[in-house]
């Protein structure tokens, strides 16, 4: 199932420039681009309320809020790291000679995918701290980890685990952050 999964989405690859360069972005630059529109968000997000008497408060709620989403990604991303470090896995384009990838990315380091742990991590975490925004993540993540697939670097299990492991870690973050906020 995974490399059926694998090769209709990889299907879509070098069909048109058009289409080759639109899953290179989504698989490569939609991310940064959706990091630097989060950090947007999360700073200058109020919910229509300020409170002009207490301005440093809601700053140190701002900072305390986006140290939590982005502490949460970014330990996310180290730990995929760590474990690619341990287990090797091949990309696609080194088990199947006619897997010519979009771009070159890797070797034996497809399991788990770091952007599906980085994005779902995320989305979980803005999902914690503002709903709305969250769902949108979670639509991010998808689209990055089709397009990791559709690119052929990244197996379709590569992601789903990713984000499986993404989400746990955030959910971790969560009570742990809410614990220390109960305490101060």
């Amino acid at each position: 199932m995974n490399y059926t999964i694998f090769f209709k989405l990889y299907g879509l690859a070098h069909q048109s420039n058009f289409l080759d360069w639109l899953i290179v972005f989504g698989a490569e630059w939609f991310g940064y681009i959706m990091i630097l529109l989060a950090i947007a968000y999360l700073a200058f997000h109020t919910d229509g309320v300020f409170d002009y008497r207490a301005p440093f408060l809601q700053f140190r709620n701002k900072v305390r809020e986006m140290f939590y989403v982005f502490f949460a990604a970014a330990s996310a991303w180290t730990l995929a790291t760590i474990v690619k470090s341990y287990i090797t896995a091949p990309r696609p384009f080194m088990m199947f000679e006619n897997v010519r990838p979009l771009f070159l990315h890797g070797g034996l380091d497809s399991f788990p995918s770091g952007h599906a742990m980085f994005f779902g991590a995320l989305a979980t975490s803005l999902f914690f701290t503002h709903k709305r925004i969250g769902i949108l993540y979670f639509v991010v993540a998808l689209i990055v980890g089709i397009a990791r697939v559709a690119s052929g670097i990244h197996f379709p299990v590569d992601i789903f685990v990713g984000y499986i492991f993404g989400i746990i870690i955030a959910i971790i973050f969560r009570l742990i952050f809410k614990k220390i906020k109960q305490k101060s």
